[in-house]
C-alpha cells in the first residue's frame, strides 16, 4: 500500500543522498518536503501508521533534479468514474474543498460498490481523502493526505467551476508569477478574469464564504498551499498563502444591498490593520490586500494594499 517513513530511510538511503545533492538540500529538509508532498496515506483505525505513495516517490527518485513534481494523476488519480460521480453528487460543490469531512467507520469499511458508496466514501477509496483520526469509536475524520493530492483535488474543482476549462484558458493561469512579482493590482485583475469565467448557474457566488472558497481552490490548483481563517491573537484572517519569501494575506468583503463597496473596503482595511494579520510570521515580505467583491456585478470592484503598521 505504500512505504513507511522508516522504510524510505532504510532502503532508499542512496537515493536520498542523490536527491539531496541534486536539489542542494540537507537530508533532513529533503525528508520534510517529501513527507509534505507524497506521504500521509493512512488505512488503519489507529491513524498512526502513514505511508508514502510508491508511484510518486519512485518517480521522484528516478529524476530528483526535476524537483517535487505532482505524479498523482499519472497513477490513475483521476478515474472517469470519479469525475462522472462528482458532477451529480453533493461533494461536487467546490465550497466543500476546505471543510472538515467525517464518515462512520461502518460506512467507510462497507460496500465498495460505486452506487451505494457515499461521496466521502468514494473519495476515500479513490485516495483523495485519507484517515486522520478515529474518535468516539466510530467517527472517522478525513482530510487530503498530502500536498500533491490536495492540488489534484483543487484542479478537479477548478475545472468544475470553469465548465471543463483550466485557469490558463480563461486568462488566469499565471497567478504564481503575479504573486512572485509583488503586484497586488494584477492580482485584482487576474481574480476578476477567473470569476468572470465561473459557471454561475451551477456555482453562484452568494456570499463571502463562496468568494473565499473559490479563491482557495484556484490557488491550490495552481500549486500553492493557501490557508483560510488562520488564527492569531487578534482574530482570523480570511486567506493566507506563502509564495517564495512573501506571505500574502487577503481580507475579503462583499458589496451588496445595504453595504457599499467603499464601506466594505474600509472595513477590510481596518480589519487588516487592527488585527495585525500575518505579522505573527517571520517572512521576507508581508503583502496584505483588501478585496471587495460585488454580488450584483459578479466581480471585484475595489482593492487596496495595506502596509504593515
Amino acid at each position: 500500500m505504500g512505504y513507511t517513513h522508516e522504510e524510505v530511510e532504510k532502503y532508499f538511503d542512496s537515493y536520498l543522498l542523490r536527491a539531496s545533492t541534486a536539489l542542494n538540500l540537507s537530508k533532513e529538509d529533503l525528508l520534510k518536503t517529501l513527507t509534505k508532498q507524497y506521504d500521509g496515506f493512512c488505512f488503519e483505525v489507529t491513524a498512526k501508521q502513514k505511508v508514502f505513495s510508491p508511484w510518486s516517490l519512485l518517480n521522484f527518485f528516478a529524476a530528483p533534479g526535476l524537483g517535487f513534481c505532482d505524479y498523482w494523476f499519472e497513477s490513475g488519480g483521476r478515474p472517469s468514474v470519479l469525475l462522472e460521480y462528482v458532477k451529480s453528487h453533493s461533494i461536487r460543490d467546490p465550497k466543500e474543498y476546505g471543510r472538515e469531512k467525517t464518515i462512520s467507520l461502518a460506512s467507510l469499511s462497507g460496500s465498495s460498490d460505486v452506487e451505494s458508496l457515499s461521496d466521502i466514501g468514494l473519495f476515500t477509496q479513490a485516495g483523495y481523502l485519507t484517515i486522520k483520526a478515529v474518535e468516539y469509536g466510530n467517527t472517522v475524520f478525513l482530510d487530503y493526505p498530502n500536498l500533491e493530492v490536495k492540488r489534484a483535488m483543487a484542479q478537479l474543482y477548478t475545472e468544475l467551476l470553469l465548465k471543463g476549462k483550466v485557469a490558463g484558458q480563461v486568462g488566469a493561469g499565471d497567478i504564481v508569477r503575479v504573486l512572485n512579482n509583488d503586484d497586488p493590482e494584477e492580482v485584482f485583475h487576474i481574480l476578476n478574469r477567473l470569476f468572470t469565467a465561473i459557471d454561475y448557474q451551477s456555482y453562484p457566488v452568494t456570499d463571502e464564504a463562496s468568494v473565499r472558497a473559490f479563491i482557495q481552490v484556484y490557488l491550490a490548483g495552481a500549486g500553492l498551499d493557501p490557508k483560510v481563517e488562520r488564527y492569531n491573537a487578534h482574530g482570523r484572517s480570511d486567506l493566507e498563502v506563502n509564495v517564495g519569501a512573501r506571505l500574502w494575506v487577503f481580507e475579503l468583503k462583499t458589496a451588496h444591498e445595504g453595504k457599499s463597496a467603499d464601506a466594505a473596503l474600509q472595513e477590510a482595511i481596518n480589519q487588516l490593520t487592527s488585527r495585525r494579520y500575518g505579522e505573527q510570521d517571520a517572512v521576507g515580505k508581508l503583502e496584505r490586500v483588501a478585496l471587495v467583491f460585488s454580488l450584483r456585478e459578479r466581480r471585484f470592484v475595489r482593492w487596496a494594499a495595506v502596509p504593515e503598521t
